[in-house]
């Protein structure tokens, strides 16, 4: 009797990008952070099975790079075997495959609505893309916690935790408000009287840029005083160093900001929530110099409009997107600016 072996089942996965409403360099020292999944996102569909992962993509990467085809074989038993892998985003692929063992391939395709080099977590929502894919069964913290070392293994950026974590267990309609030491998550409504809107301004990518400077300056200010997350101004100003000092001082403020926009937005208080924004965006600017000439103007231009709250720069840096919350039909979209929504976390769409 003839007998015919069962098809390989196929995988349909999606993993949102983010945008951070408010918070930034404040994961890394274990602080709070307040960022939203969106409904802009990767999409993977994959046939599960064989001995290599290979997957096409249809976007250029940030880069330029116009190879959207990778291919490697599993299980990867050495992490140095990522560096090696080319095109270079299919690093991430590969350290995530390494990083939860995965020993069975697949082979599928990439397709995304988030800009590559847009700031909003394209390589956090691969990773966590490509885990559910490879059939990852751990809880959302656990498949963010692998994601962030894949993104470590993968960039040697010493990120923190919020980009894997907001967009591993996000819920539709909710912010995602972090403790970034103990990796609480607090779903936090957005009420239907704001509109977030994202404003595409210049391509970067943080490998290359200051950021792990930024990294190793808030750790000599914490060997200085102790965790940036307990300190206060008083303690700052003991920093002997300027440049430390100013960079502790955006954390501490950030943390207290963080605290007081999930309150403004809980009691609907958009202009509040709008300020704290817009005080956000000066100490990423002036104390922890992550914003550029080009960012600052956007969020001058966008402060200018009558029923737009509050703008910043949103994210890790160096470029990116800037975020404004405003009175609902304020800003039109168009090619570069979008009205996004609250979105679902990183799920298995459909299997088979």
């Amino acid at each position: 009797m003839n007998r015919t072996s069962e098809p390989d089942p196929i995988r349909r996965v999606h993993a949102p990008g983010r945008v951070n409403l408010i918070g930034d360099h404040t994961d890394y020292t274990g602080g709070w952070v307040f960022p939203m999944a969106i409904d802009r996102g990767i999409t993977l569909d994959a046939r599960v099975g064989g001995v290599a992962i290979t997957l096409s993509s249809d976007h250029d990467a940030a880069d330029g790079s116009a190879d959207r085809v990778v291919t490697f074989d599993v299980p990867i038993t050495d992490a140095s075997g990522v560096e090696a892998i080319e095109p270079a985003w299919g690093r991430f692929v590969a350290a995530m495959a390494y990083r939860i063992g995965a020993s069975t391939g697949i082979v599928g395709s990439l397709t995304s609505t988030i800009p590559a080099g847009a700031g909003l977590s394209s390589s956090a929502a691969l990773e966590c893309a490509v885990g559910l894919a490879l059939g990852f069964g751990g809880s959302p913290t656990e498949l963010a916690v692998a994601a962030r070392e894949a993104e470590h293994l993968a960039t040697g950026v010493p990120t923190g935790i919020m980009d894997q974590l907001c967009i591993a267990s996000a819920q539709e309609g909710h912010a995602t408000m972090i403790d970034c030491r103990s990796l609480e998550v607090v779903h936090v409504p957005i009420l239907g009287g704001v509109d977030v809107v994202v404003e595409f301004v210049s391509h970067r990518t943080l490998v290359g840029s200051a950021y792990s400077d930024r990294v190793a300056e808030c750790a000599a200010a914490e060997s200085e005083i102790g965790p940036l997350r307990e300190a206060r101004l008083d303690d700052v100003a003991a920093i002997a160093n300027e440049v430390t000092r100013r960079r502790a001082r955006h954390v501490v403020t950030e943390n207290e900001r963080v605290l007081a926009f999930a309150d403004a937005l809980a009691a609907d208080d958009i202009e509040t929530a709008g300020a704290l924004m817009v005080a956000s965006h000066a100490s990423l600017r002036d104390d922890f110099e992550t914003s550029t000439a080009m960012m600052d103007d956007a969020v001058e231009r966008l402060l200018t409009i009558d029923g737009v709250a509050g703008a910043r720069i949103t994210g890790g840096g160096f470029g990116g997107c800037v975020v404004a919350l405003t009175r609902p039909g304020v800003l039109e979209e168009g090619p570069n600016r979008w009205i996004v929504r609250a979105s679902r976390g990183a799920h298995v769409v459909e299997q088979r």
